[in-house]
């Protein structure tokens, strides 16, 4: 039963770690660029 938790838990943890590599270099768009229309001068 530990084995299953602990097997659990390093899936997660190696999981999360790739998806932080993946998503490393996505740029996200500013405020300003999200938008446009939004504008109210």
């Amino acid at each position: 039963m530990v084995w299953l938790i602990l097997a659990l838990v390093f899936g997660v943890v190696i999981g999360n770690i790739m998806l932080l590599k993946h998503t490393a270099h996505m740029k996200m768009p500013s405020l300003k660029q999200r938008h446009p229309e939004d504008k109210n001068d």
